[in-house]
C-alpha cells in the first residue's frame, strides 16, 4: 500500500544506499590500506629508514630519498621537511609537496618527561651550532627542535645525540611521541606522586618497539603526579594525573582521548584509579586500543579522540579492562583544582630536599644554540647537573644551594632568560610558523616576541595570568583553543582591501578542571600590524570589568560581544 501524504516516508527523499566501507579498523577485520599513508606503512615499517639515512641518503644526498620515506617514514626518526624560504602564506594550500620542500630538515629531539642533563643540553647546544645554523627551539611538549639539518650530518647527529643518552626515535609520524612528565617529579615539595619510574617503563616497552610503530596516526602521552597538573593532560591522547585514593593512597587517575586541532576534544575521565606499577600496562592498553580499533580510512579521523567520543568512557574502560588488562580497575577520585593560576614552574621554589629550582622564561621557547651551551654552564657553575624543559615552552634549573640562588637568577637573567617575568612574556607561546612550517600561513615566533615588548611598554601595570598562543594554521600546535587569547593564523583583508597575514581570535580558552575552548566572536579577525592594538584593548576592558578575582577566560564568556571586538 501506498504511503499516505502524512506519513513522513512519503516526503522523504529515497537515500542512496551504498555498502559502508568500515572506519580501517584492524579489530574488526579492516586491513586493506584505505590511503596513501596506510599504505607506506604496510609496505616497510618506518623505523626501518634509518638504515637507508644510514647507508644510502647521508651518502648521496638529499635528490636520492624515496619520496614515501622524504615526507613519510623520515617522520619516524624526527625529521621533517622545512619550508623553502620566501613561498608566502597564500600558497601554502595551493602548492604540491615538492615545492614546499626545502633541501633541509627540522630534527626533533625527543625529551621524555623534560629530562635533561646538563651535558646533554651542551650536547644539543653544540650540535645546534655546528649543523642547525644556531637554531633551537624548546616546544610545548618539552622536545627541542633544531633546522637547517643536511641529511648528510644526520648519522653524525645520531651519533653524538645517543653518545649522551638522547635520541630522535619516533619523535614524529603515527607513533608513540614524547611522554610528557612533570619537570619537577621527585623534588616537589608538594607532590603527590613521583611518575618517573613510569614514564621509564614506557619507555622502555613501546618505544622502538615494532609492535607500535604502525598507528593510525600521532599518540600523545602525559604523566605528572604534580597537584599543579602541569602537563596539559586535558589534550592528551592518555594522561595519568596525581590523585590521592582514600584507601590506596597516592595513584594515577585516567584520562584518555584530549586533543585539539581542526576538531578539538577535551578528555575524558574513565574515573580509575592507577597504581605506579600498573601504569605502564595501563599505558600499553591504551596505545594498543588505538592501533586495534583506531580509524585508518581518513587521516582527519585517525585519532583516539574520535574512537572515545564514538565509544563513551564506559564502553572504552570496558574493553581496557576486559580485552587488553584481563582485569578490572579501581575506581577513583578526581584530581583536586590547583590552588596556583600558573602551572609552569617559573620562578625560585624549595625543593623537597630543601635545595631549590629556578624556572625561567625564554622568549615564546626561542633560543638559540649558543644559549643553550651557556645555560648548561651557568647552571653546572651553581651546582646543578640537572635541567628539565616545560611544557610552557619553559625551562628549569633544578638542585640549587640556597646560598647560589641570587648568583643563578643573575646568570639567567645575563642571558635574557627571564625568572620573574611579565605576564607577557610569561605567558605567550608561539609554534614554529611559516619561517621553517610547510603548512604554516603566518609568521609566529619573531611576531610573538616582537608582541611581548609591545604589551609590556603599554600595559607595565598588568599583573594578572594571561596565556596568549600564536598558531601559524589551524593544526593548534601552540594549543590556541585554550589560550585565554587564542590566535589562530589566516590571510585577513586590510583596511585598504589588501590580503595581509593575520588571525582569528579564540578568546578565553583554559586548562585544568575549568577547561574548555575559547570563544569565537563572530566576523572577529585581526591583522597582524592591528595585534598589539587589539590585544591592549581588550586587556583594558578585562581590567575596568573583570568582578573581584576573576580570571580573564571567566570575564570572556560572559563579556558582550561589542568589548570583545
Amino acid at each position: 500500500m501506498a504511503p499516505s501524504p502524512q506519513d513522513p516516508a512519503a516526503a522523504a527523499p529515497r537515500r542512496k544506499v551504498s555498502r559502508h566501507r568500515g572506519e580501517g579498523q584492524w579489530a574488526v577485520g579492516h586491513h586493506t590500506p584505505l590511503n596513501g599513508n596506510e599504505q607506506f606503512k604496510k609496505d616497510d615499517d618506518g623505523l626501518n629508514v634509518r638504515t637507508r639515512i644510514e647507508t644510502i641518503y647521508s651518502k648521496r644526498g638529499f635528490d636520492s630519498i624515496d619520496p614515501n620515506d622524504l615526507r613519510g617514514r623520515m617522520r619516524w626518526w624526527g625529521l621533517y621537511t622545512q619550508r623553502k624560504p620566501g613561498i608566502d602564506g597564500g600558497k601554502t594550500a595551493v602548492l604540491e609537496p615538492e615545492e614546499l620542500d626545502d633541501k633541509y630538515f627540522m630534527l626533533r629531539v625527543r625529551i621524555d618527561g623534560g629530562r635533561l642533563t646538563t651535558a646533554q643540553l651542551r650536547v644539543i647546544g653544540e650540535l645546534s651550532q655546528e649543523f642547525a645554523r644556531g637554531t633551537a627551539d624548546i616546544t610545548d611538549r618539552q622536545n627541542i627542535q633544531l633546522h637547517w639539518i643536511r641529511i648528510e650530518d644526520v648519522p653524525e647527529i645520531w651519533r653524538r645525540l645517543e653518545d649522551v643518552g638522547l635520541s630522535t626515535t619516533e619523535a614524529c609520524g603515527d607513533t608513540p611521541r614524547v611522554i610528557l612528565g612533570s619537570p619537577v617529579a621527585g623534588i616537589a615539595e608538594d607532590e603527590i606522586i613521583d611518575g618517573t619510574p613510569a614514564i621509564e617503563e614506557i619507555q622502555r616497552r613501546v618505544i622502538g618497539n615494532k609492535a607500535f610503530s604502525n598507528l593510525p596516526r600521532k599518540f600523545k602521552s602525559a604523566i605528572s603526579g604534580s597537584p599543579l597538573l602541569d602537563v596539559a593532560h586535558e589534550i592528551n591522547d592518555i594522561a595519568l594525573v596525581g590523585v590521592e585514593h582514600p584507601e590506596h593512597g597516592p595513584g594515577f587517575d585516567l584520562w584518555v582521548g584530549g586533543g585539539l586541532s581542526t576538531n578539538p576534544k577535551i578528555g575524558v575521565r574513565l574515573g580509575a584509579w592507577v597504581p605506579l606499577d600498573e601504569v605502564a600496562d595501563v599505558h600499553e592498553g591504551v596505545i594498543s586500543i588505538f592501533r586495534d580499533y583506531g580509524y585508518r580510512r581518513l587521516r582527519n579521523r585517525a585519532r583516539l579522540k574520535f574512537l572515545v567520543a564514538d565509544w563513551g568512557p564506559e564502553k572504552f574502560r570496558q574493553v581496557l579492562e576486559d580485552e587488553y588488562l584481563g582485569r578490572k580497575l579501581l575506581d577513583g577520585p578526581a584530581p583536586e583544582q590547583p590552588v596556583e593560576r600558573w602551572r609552569d614552574h617559573v620562578g625560585v621554589h624549595r625543593q623537597r630536599d630543601g635545595r631549590f629550582y629556578v624556572g625561567f622564561a625564554p622568549r615564546v621557547g626561542r633560543v638559540d644554540g649558543a644559549t643553550l651551551a651557556k645555560i648548561a654552564s651557568v647552571a653546572e657553575e651553581h651546582g646543578s647537573g640537572r635541567v628539565r624543559t616545560t611544557t610552557e615552552q619553559k625551562m628549569i634549573v633544578l638542585d640549587v644551594e640556597g646560598d647560589r640562588v641570587d648568583s643563578l637568577v643573575a646568570g639567567l637573567e645575563a642571558l635574557d632568560l627571564r625568572v620573574s617575568p611579565s605576564p607577557f612574556r610569561r605567558g605567550t607561546m608561539a609554534c614554529t610558523g611559516i619561517e621553517f612550517c610547510k603548512l604554516a600561513i603566518v609568521e609566529t615566533k619573531a611576531r610573538g616576541s616582537a608582541l611581548i615588548d609591545e604589551l609590556e611598554r603599554r600595559l607595565p601595570e598588568f599583573d594578572e595570568p594571561i596565556t596568549i598562543n600564536l598558531n601559524g594554521c589551524p593544526n593548534a600546535c601552540a594549543r590556541i583553543q585554550v589560550a585565554d587569547i587564542g590566535l589562530k593564523g589566516q590571510l585577513v583583508v586590510d583596511e585598504n582591501g589588501n590580503q595581509v597575514e593575520g588571525y582569528q581570535v579564540h578568546l578565553g580558552g583554559a586548562l585544568g578542571l575549568e577547561a574548555g575552548f575559547g570563544r569565537k566572536v563572530r566576523g572577529l579577525k585581526v591583522t597582524s600590524k592591528e595585534l598589539p592594538d587589539y590585544i591592549e584593548r581588550v586587556l583594558r576592558r578585562f581590567e575596568a570589568e573583570r568582578a573581584d578575582g576573576e580570571r580573564f577566560a571567566a570575564w570572556a564568556a560572559r563579556a558582550d560581544e561589542e568589548a570583545l571586538s
